[in-house]
């Protein structure tokens, strides 16, 4: 493939860039047989199931699973029939029927609280406008990464599962070529995912922003404890402590991410992560 200097191939061989940068565990089971995921499920009684008191939407490859499997092993939380329903944008077409039938019938019950983790929600764009229609309550939770390293994450991810052939750089020069032709949301983009600004932005539009709790990444896997009493406050959780906390899907790469390359996109991303900055008051020091 040609390469065009400033491009991703370009930095790739070090060259620099003058390209313009672009605008529970079985507690949560144990009584599933209340809502097994079928059209029916979650009726017994003449009752349906809940809807989900929070969603994690986000973002892909941020560590969204550790945070499931963590949340999902509180005494108080009751999960869905799985951890992705994707109902708010790939199966919307569903019904919110459909949607409840993935969730416990909490009434009657002491305190309990469900919810579940769809990481495509965040930078889809219509879910924070269904998402607003069907739970205007719910509490949402955004984990964010280094754009640098989620990008990075998720070619490896594509390519492992068989859908990505190209070399990282090649598929970030497909990328920025489609998004200069037509900038539109695409679901499989390495780079606009990670302008968390406008995703962000976007959800604001239809949530309030103190109805979204925003993590980073890297210190939740670097302090577990304290990030978890984060969540339980936002929550309105009672303190907990798990007995051990894991990471999930951690990623093993063959070959570490190619230095030029690494410079070109902290390049591209430095103006997105400081408006993310401002717009959040918070400074993740990527």
């Amino acid at each position: 493939m040609n390469s065009t200097d400033g491009r991703p191939e370009a930095m790739a061989r070090g060259q620099k860039s003058p390209f313009p940068l672009p605008g529970k565990i079985a507690g949560a089971f144990r009584r599933i047989r209340a809502y097994s995921g079928r059209k029916d499920a979650g009726k017994d009684d003449g009752e349906t199931g809940a809807l989900p008191d929070f969603l994690v939407i986000g973002a892909q490859k941020c560590g969204t699973s550790s945070l499931y499997q963590l949340l999902r092993r509180h005494p108080d939380v009751e999960w869905a029939t799985k951890k992705e329903v994707h109902y708010f944008d790939v199966n919307f077409d569903e019904g919110v029927e459909w949607y409840r039938s993935h969730f416990p019938i909490l009434s009657g019950r002491r305190k309990l609280v469900t919810g579940e983790a769809s990481p495509y929600y965040l930078f889809h764009p219509r879910a924070a406008e269904r998402a607003s229609e069907v739970v205007p309550d719910a509490r949402l939770i955004s984990m964010l990464r280094n754009p640098v390293d989620r990008a990075y994450s998720h070619y490896q991810a594509r390519t492992k599962r068989g859908q990505e052939s190209l070399s990282f750089e090649e598929a970030l020069e497909e990328d920025l070529s489609m998004l200069e032709r037509d900038p539109v949301h695409r679901r499989s983009s390495y780079l606009e995912r990670g302008i968390y600004v406008d995703q962000l932005r976007n959800w604001h539009e239809f949530f309030g922003r103190d109805r979204m709790l925003v993590l980073k990444s890297e210190e939740f896997f670097t302090d577990s404890h304290r990030s978890l009493g984060r969540i339980l406050n936002f929550l309105e959780l009672p303190s907990w402590e798990p007995p051990s906390i894991e990471a999930r899907n951690k990623g093993k790469y063959e070959e570490p991410m190619n230095p030029g390359t690494r410079r070109w996109l902290e390049q591209y991303y430095e103006p997105h992560n400081h408006r993310l900055y401002d717009y959040l008051g918070i400074d993740f020091g990527w």
